[in-house]
């Protein structure tokens, strides 16, 4: 496949990151995937304001990735909490891939702030590039990519070039 012969523009990475590709909502991911479902716990752990939350929370009601459940304490107005679906769930692995690179690249001298362990064995979580075989991946370098069903070539790239 010759890259630039393709059209990106309807490219799943570019798709994704129409979604999920702002800082904020990476930020309430990491929220979310640790246990944080109601608005003002969010925003007061965040940092993030409330106009922000309120439209970067709504995008991922809208895209599938959360569920609003309502919940009332005694004597309080009804409120509502958000909840992973299993759209956003699958998100999890690229939380903890920049997880993962931000502890190899951009953690402390001392270490990483938080770690990621399985809760069973209690080994650390990490994220493998792994092709169906079983054969993991060390780079790109590794892989190559092919068109797939709906790609598009660009207009004046013929199948002879």
């Amino acid at each position: 496949m010759e890259w630039l012969e393709y059209s990106t523009a309807n490219c799943s990475v570019q798709r994704t990151l129409d979604i999920i590709g702002d800082r904020w909502t990476m930020i309430l991911l990491r929220e979310l995937f640790n246990g944080v479902r109601r608005f003002e716990q969010m925003r007061r752990h965040s940092g993030i304001s409330e106009s922000v939350l309120s439209n970067r929370l709504g995008k991922l009601v809208d895209a599938g990735i959360l569920d609003v459940v309502p919940y009332q304490e005694a004597g309080s107005r009804t409120r509502r909490e958000y909840r992973l679906t299993g759209k956003g769930r699958a998100l999890y692995p690229i939380l903890i891939a920049l997880l993962q690179w931000g502890d190899e690249y951009c953690a402390d001298p001392e270490g990483p702030s938080l770690t990621v362990a399985h809760r069973d064995c209690g080994a650390p979580v990490d994220v493998v590039v792994r092709c169906a075989a079983g054969h993991d991946l060390g780079g790109p370098r590794e892989a190559e990519a092919h068109a797939g069903p709906a790609a598009r070539r660009l207009p004046g790239m013929d199948s002879d070039s």
